[in-house]
This record gives C-alpha cells, sequence and structure tokens, in this order.
C-alpha cells in the first residue's frame, strides 16, 4: 500500500539512495540559490522525502511522496525523465520542475530525484532587459505609477532581487530591510494585505515585514 514501507531495502537500494543523495547535494551547491533539490525514498512513501537543499518549496524531511512519486511506485513503466515541466510553488511564484526516477537492478523504483528551479530570478532579468532595450516610440510620454495590488508588490520584489543577482527568499537582512524600505517609500505598504504579500513572497514573517519597515 502506498501508505507504507514497501519492502526493507537491500544493499544495492541502500547504495543507489546514498548516491543520489550525494549528486543532490553536488547539484544544490551548484545551482544554489533559485534551484531546490529534493531526494525522494520511493521504498517508503509516507516519509519519502529524505533530504531538501535549497528548500523553496516548504517541503521537510518525512513528508510523503508526491503523486508523480506514487504513479512510479504503482507503475514501473512510467516515464523515467519528465524534464522543464511548469510548476508552482505554494506561495504562488512560478517554478520549473524535472524528476528523475531512479531504478535497481530489477527494475523496480527506489528513488527521485527532483529539481525545482525558482523562476522569478530569471523573469526579473527579463523584465530588466525588456526595460533596457525598448524604444521611444512616436506617441507622447506619459506619466506611469506602478500599478497597485499584490502583483505590483511582487514585481516590485523580484526587480529588485535580482538587481542584487537573487531571489526574493535568499536576500540578505540589510538587503531585505533596504526593499521593505523602499516599497514603504513607495506607498505600497498602504496597499491591501500587502504586509501578507510581501511576508509570502520573502519567505518570512509579517512580523518580520513589520520590523524591517520601522
Amino acid at each position: 500500500m502506498p501508505g507504507k514501507s514497501l519492502s526493507r531495502k537491500t544493499p544495492e537500494q541502500q547504495l543507489l539512495l546514498a548516491q543520489v543523495g550525494q549528486i543532490a547535494e553536488g547539484l544544490a551547491q551548484t545551482f544554489a540559490p533559485f534551484t531546490e533539490v529534493v531526494v525522494h525514498d520511493l521504498l517508503d512513501p509516507a516519509h519519502a522525502v529524505l533530504a531538501v537543499h535549497n528548500n523553496l518549496s516548504g517541503r521537510q524531511v518525512g513528508h510523503p511522496a508526491t503523486e508523480l512519486g506514487l504513479a512510479r511506485i504503482m507503475d514501473p513503466a512510467c516515464e523515467q525523465i519528465i524534464a522543464n515541466y511548469p510548476n508552482r510553488f505554494a506561495d504562488g511564484r512560478q517554478a520549473k520542475s524535472t524528476s528523475i526516477g531512479i531504478k535497481d537492478s530489477q527494475g523496480r523504483y527506489v528513488a527521485a530525484l527532483c529539481m525545482n528551479i525558482d523562476l522569478t530570478l530569471f523573469q526579473g532579468f527579463q523584465s530588466a532587459m525588456d526595460r533596457f532595450t525598448a524604444i521611444q516610440g512616436s506617441t507622447p510620454a506619459q506619466e506611469s505609477l506602478d500599478p497597485s495590488g499584490a502583483g505590483a508588490i511582487r514585481a516590485r520584489i523580484d526587480a529588485f532581487a535580482a538587481k542584487m543577482a537573487a531571489t526574493p527568499r535568499s536576500l540578505k537582512p540589510r538587503s531585505r530591510r533596504a526593499l521593505v524600505k523602499e516599497l514603504k517609500a513607495a506607498g505600497l505598504l498602504e496597499v491591501r494585505r500587502a504586509a501578507d504579500t510581501i511576508a509570502a513572497h520573502l519567505g518570512v514573517s509579517r512580523a518580520t515585514v513589520y520590523s524591517d519597515a520601522k
């Protein structure tokens, strides 16, 4: 049953899990801070998550297998590599994910190595490039103010993080405080539920947002 450990692990399976763990750690160090790397033990679906590096999703060690993991458990013929599929973190950030299933010599899925890339940094770069390459048209210049709402707040945060070559959640406390003060100066803290939006996008508490704004 999916909720229970499927069997005791063979020495081969234990070795595979250990090797996948090493690969995951190397990938995480290489692609930090914008790529989360997760190792799943598909022989223990109720507690499948063995490791989470560069945690972006909020998942924790011991969490159960995902739907994709369960599909592999139920069907060894399930596709082994599913690359670059669209995904989304719980707070709404867009992600690009790749999942690689690891089989033992008997063709049974033992583990999965999953990578979730936070696209907000790259979207910030794209936005900056679009602005840089924009050409003034023949229409008269018009005053432009940032639109109000949660979308405007997230866009402002993404742009700030991009200037720091970071993601919103990897900003250092000093940079984060400067960002919140910038949002306050722009009047964006007056937007409805602004503190909630900022806290979710930065991965901090509302209390931290209020403290940074002082």
